[in-house]
């Protein structure tokens, strides 16, 4: 049975027990309807049978607000991680993910989901650690083949199959990620002390980047060290924060923060993507937005900058001032007729990198395009001043940016969380 097509944004997610009927018809149904099954196949029942293989394998489920009296969520499409070696893998090899039964209501087609779907199916992949993707599809499903070519995969024929069908294989590798000093030398500290090689970022808890430890190597005793970097936070008068998930980190450092208790605060996706001499401002003007809009780049931000970036604590003006401005950047803002600011975003170059960061709209002015057209100026700025590859951080769970950024070209290369000592809270900024 179809569902009515989605009335807002759709948001994806990890199936649930309670989701799981729901995946299962949607799944047989868009099969079918597609004239991939017929509706008497055996594989219909493998396709409906979603606790098999929430059990077997990573289900994840695109949901839309309800309608007209339906539940409260309704899941309008899903896709399945498969490990190599686990039933739901037919190609899969070590070091890979497999991607099995996308699947989207013919009802909620056209509005993005099975792209939603695949960014968020990559991106879990690189959380997991996998480096490689891998599909199969028939050689007919030209839209799929569009889908999967506009965000990276590439034909690998050597690796087609044949079973009652001929299934042509694609392949996505994670693009390389900037290193975490890299990371953090655009956004660094106000003061930065080493602990038996770890780094610890010292602001007054301003900014978890800026008030983070990296672990990059391994120590004689972790738990030791973890409670050296402890003692420094808590004579900055801040909690101590580990940023964990990172090449180089001791292997018993989760163990040592989950037994003192530290709580995840933020699991973080970087995502990267190239430049050229193609990027360019959406109409081509540097100085323009479109829509009567103004852009203005300066090397150093302004009261009206900060404070709408802020939005409105300025009670963090000045120590946020300073760790802005730690790294050479170009601070953007977006104005409007009357040089009311409207948007802002900042770009750090580093070597040949540059990090996007602090992107806020006014409330008033978005669902405008405003935050797309002033990264597109912060992505062409930026190369004129010799970046060839952008970065950004972005909260997994914040599927209205992913979906920004993904659009823009940005793909996931590393995943991250913050691990915060207990009972406290650290003011986040950007």
């Amino acid at each position: 049975m179809s569902a009515a097509a989605p009335a807002g944004p759709t948001t994806v997610r990890r199936a649930t027990d309670a989701d799981l009927a729901q995946v299962g018809q949607v799944t047989a149904h868009a099969y079918v309807a597609d004239g991939l099954v017929e509706a008497d196949h055996w594989y219909v029942d493998e396709l409906r049978d979603t606790a098999a293989r929430a059990a077997a394998a990573t289900v994840l489920v695109a949901v839309a607000p309800a309608v007209d009296g339906a539940p409260a969520e309704r899941v309008v499409g899903t896709i399945t991680l498969a490990a190599p070696g686990s039933p739901y893998a037919e190609i899969a090899r070590d070091g890979e993910v497999e991607l099995r039964m996308l699947a989207v209501d013919p009802a909620a087609r056209r509005s993005g989901v099975a792209e939603q779907l695949v960014v968020a199916a990559l991106r879990e992949a690189v959380g997991r650690g996998d480096r490689r993707v891998v599909l199969s599809t028939l050689e007919t499903m030209h839209a799929a083949h569009r889908l999967y070519a506009r965000l990276g995969f590439v034909a690998a024929p050597e690796r087609d199959w044949t079973d009652e069908l001929t299934m042509r294989v694609h392949a996505w590798h994670a693009p390389a990620a900037p290193s975490a000093r890299t990371e953090s030398a655009t956004w660094p500290p106000l003061r930065v002390v080493e602990v038996d090689g770890w780094r610890v970022g010292l602001s007054g808890g301003v900014t978890r980047r800026a008030s983070s430890t990296l672990a990059l190597r391994d120590v004689e005793d972790v738990a030791d060290t973890v409670g050296r970097v402890e003692r420094l936070y808590r004579d900055d008068g801040a909690p101590a924060v580990f940023r964990v998930g990172d090449p180089g980190n001791p292997a018993g450092l989760a163990a040592v923060l989950d037994a003192r208790g530290y709580a995840v605060a933020a699991v973080t996706d970087v995502l990267v993507r190239d430049l050229d001499a193609t990027v360019r401002p959406a109409d081509g003007d540097p100085g323009t937005l479109g829509g009567g809009l103004c852009v203005r780049g300066t090397d150093v931000p302004d009261d009206g900058w900060l404070d709408l970036w802020l939005g409105g604590k300025g009670g963090a003006r000045e120590p946020s001032r300073a760790i802005v401005t730690g790294a050479p950047a170009r601070y953007l803002t977006a104005t409007g007729a009357d040089g009311t600011a409207v948007a802002v975003i900042r770009a750090a170059v580093v070597d040949d990198w540059v990090a996007l960061s602090c992107l806020q709209v006014v409330p008033s002015a978005r669902r405008r395009g405003i935050g797309r057209a002033l990264t597109l100026h912060a992505l062409a700025a930026a190369w004129e001043h010799g970046a060839r590859r952008a970065f950004l951080q972005v909260e997994a769970d914040n599927d209205v940016a992913c979906r920004l950024y993904g659009a823009l070209g940005f793909r996931p290369a590393h995943r991250y969380a913050y691990r915060v000592q207990p009972g406290h809270d650290v003011r986040t900024g950007c």
